[in-house]
């Protein structure tokens, strides 16, 4: 058998992506408070983009079929391609810094202030980028009536519901980061990114920072929404996105491959 020499662009193995992973968990969780902040609002405003994306390719139809639901998740990808190429905090991705914690390289004070920090940042970031649209006039275009129609089908899901979405969503998130972590180039990583989170769009799944947009966008565009409806979607969906990253995906790993990643 011929030996295979790697060539520095291979991906890397697992047991690999779950030390990187833990790193940028430590990295995380010591940011500093201004950059930490200034990053998270990226990451609501490039989630934003997405969103926003997502609302302009999938307007002017009334029942989205399968092939409309892909390129919608297609164009939502920007999104987090943003965050992970282009360098920002988000509160969804961040639920792995849960790896740093159980193997004791981070407290619980700091694993709870970064996730706090975040949500809020990528709230600020959500808040501007819509003012931002709606003080363009975009949510008076033809995307008013798709951005209504997002908004009050998820503000009708049910506690459980929601919170079943919000698990499956974020473990799709997880793993599209835990994917890219592995690439070695660029590109590499757009494309490990694009089809878990195609997939969890196109499926109808349920992602916390990217509804800070989507709910208050339909909102504004005249949408039969409530704040308190908001807020009924929002608990369920962080819940499940925090169930489904720090459980389903980063804790798993570490599961499998446990005390040989503590240095």
């Amino acid at each position: 058998m011929t030996d295979v020499t790697p060539t520095g662009l291979d991906a890397h193995k697992p047991a690999e992506i779950a030390r990187l992973i833990r790193q940028a968990g430590i990295a995380k969780a010591n940011m500093p408070l201004l950059q930490l902040i200034t990053l998270s609002m990226l990451g609501g405003a490039f989630i934003s983009f997405g969103a926003l994306f997502y609302t302009q390719t999938t307007a002017g139809f009334g029942e989205l079929n399968g092939a409309l639901k892909l390129i919608g998740g297609i164009s939502f990808s920007l999104g987090l391609i943003l965050v992970v190429v282009g360098g920002a905090e988000l509160f969804t991705g961040n639920t792995m810094i849960v790896m740093a914690y159980v193997d004791r390289k981070i407290s619980r004070a700091a694993l709870i202030r970064n996730w706090i920090i975040v949500f809020i940042g990528n709230l600020i970031g959500c808040a501007v980028t819509l003012a931002l649209v709606y003080g363009s006039g975009l949510l008076e275009s033809s995307m008013a009536s798709r951005a209504v129609a997002i908004a009050e089908a998820k503000s009708t899901l049910g506690f459980a519901e929601a919170f079943c979405r919000g698990v499956l969503c974020n473990a799709l998130v997880c793993l599209a980061v835990w994917l890219a972590v592995s690439a070695r180039t660029a590109i590499g990583m757009i494309l490990s990114i694009v089809w878990p989170v195609s997939a969890f769009v196109a499926i109808g799944l349920e992602h916390s920072i990217a509804n800070l947009y989507l709910i208050p966008a339909g909102m504004a565009a005249g949408a039969d929404v409530t704040t308190g409806a908001l807020i009924g979607n929002l608990v369920p969906v962080v819940l499940g996105n925090v169930v489904g990253g720090a459980g389903g995906v980063a804790l798993a790993y570490r599961m499998a491959y446990g005390p040989v990643l503590v240095e």
